[in-house]
């Protein structure tokens, strides 16, 4: 048997819930599923890279109020969302991660050309390109859909597509500030903001607050 898909049969007897729950049972789970860590696995980027795009973000920054743009210092190369996990589950995701890195050198990529999804006609997402070495890229995130699938992630259903996202639009937006922000983007000639070498993937944790997210760097796997 694959040890993640043995791992993930034991751990379904672990949190296995009794029929009669006492007091101190149940806070223990209410206990444990505030504990729970929202994650997500990502390559992070170098200072030069996060400074270019600052640069972007202020050209093409608008006052729209329904038009929210990304911090540079919380952009990164996402591959794999997980959701909220328990901090238990950390070390077999990193193997996972470790396992689905093997064998995979550093790679260059190089960040360039504006987008949007899911079009022009109706923009929720404004992000940046990342082309270059794309085909380790591709391989790296196709081994983690693997191994966290056998962990109890489901891949994604819409197929990868390497980018940093900018800015997300909310869907209070009226069609006026939709139109100027397509305006922006068009009329930007945006030249590529950079390259740089891929050397790890890392297992980020995300603390919402109301200030922004806080990023924390739970384990880095090196490439190589």
């Amino acid at each position: 048997m694959n040890p993640y898909l043995r791992k993930q049969v034991s751990r379904k007897s672990q949190y296995y819930v009794p029929r009669v729950c006492t007091l101190d049972s149940v806070n223990g789970m209410v206990k444990e599923a505030m504990e729970e860590i929202r994650c997500f696995i990502a390559i992070e980027l170098p200072d030069d890279i996060r400074e270019g795009l600052g640069r972007l973000i202020a050209r093409l920054k608008s006052r729209q109020p329904d038009v929210k743009w990304v911090d540079p210092a919380a952009i990164h190369l996402t591959l794999k969302f997980l959701g909220y996990v328990a901090p238990d589950r950390v070390g077999e995701i990193t193997e996972a991660i470790t396992d689905a890195a093997c064998g995979i050198p550093p790679f260059s990529l190089e960040v360039k050309d504006l987008g949007v999804f899911p079009s022009l006609n109706r923009v929720r997402v404004v992000w940046i390109g990342v082309e270059g070495e794309t085909d380790k890229l591709l391989q790296l995130q196709k081994r983690l859909e693997t191994n966290l699938d056998i962990l109890g992630f489901p891949p994604e259903e819409r197929e990868f597509t390497p980018h940093l996202t900018l800015a997300r639009v909310r869907d209070t937006a009226s069609p006026a500030e939709r139109e100027e922000l397509v305006r922006l983007i068009t009329a930007t000639k945006a030249s590529p903001i950079g390259s740089f070498t891929a050397k790890s993937v890392s297992l980020m944790s995300s603390q919402l607050a109301r200030t922004g997210a806080v990023y924390t760097q739970l384990a880095a796997v090196k490439l190589k």
